[in-house]
């Protein structure tokens, strides 16, 4: 893909069958024009951290992608409403989740994006999937600041 870039996006779900919810988002996103899925990572099980609801069922991808972030992100959010995903209040339990976590080497920050992805250093649930897919992306020391949080492959 010319002009493409390596995005890193981070997926949750606690509401219905999240398992299979996350599952058909991997299929979902690797099935998006001028992307292509490069790795998932293994299903994790999650506490809700600053949430509530039963645990969260996570995975973290990586896709080759020539979609701009912002294209990108709004094509998430597309998936996100196809699985039933409201948001009636902050952090409430979700349906799907899909966070655009890294986009290359850039650095964003807007009203609608900001990559890489602000709370992602200080969850387990993005960086224990996240090192099994990526290790260079995440160091020890974040690994051991998150070791408290349960979380389980």
């Amino acid at each position: 893909m010319r002009d493409s870039v390596v995005a890193t996006i981070g997926l949750g779900a606690n509401l219905g069958d999240a398992a299979a919810t996350v599952q058909v988002a991997i299929a979902s996103i690797g099935a998006l024009a001028q992307t292509q899925l490069l790795r998932a990572s293994s299903l994790y099980r999650s506490a809700p951290v600053d949430s509530s609801g039963p645990d969260y069922v996570n995975a973290v991808v990586q896709v080759r992608t020539a979609l701009s972030a912002p294209a990108l992100l709004a094509t998430l959010q597309t998936i996100e409403l196809a699985a039933g995903r409201e948001r009636p209040y902050r952090n409430a339990p979700r349906t799907l989740d899909l966070d655009l976590l890294l986009y290359g080497d850039a650095h964003i920050s807007s009203p609608a994006l900001t990559v890489p992805h602000p709370r992602m250093q200080q969850r387990a649930f993005v960086l224990l999937p996240l090192a099994e897919i990526a290790p260079q992306l995440v160091s020890a020391a974040a690994l051991h600041a998150v070791r408290g949080q349960r979380v389980q492959r």
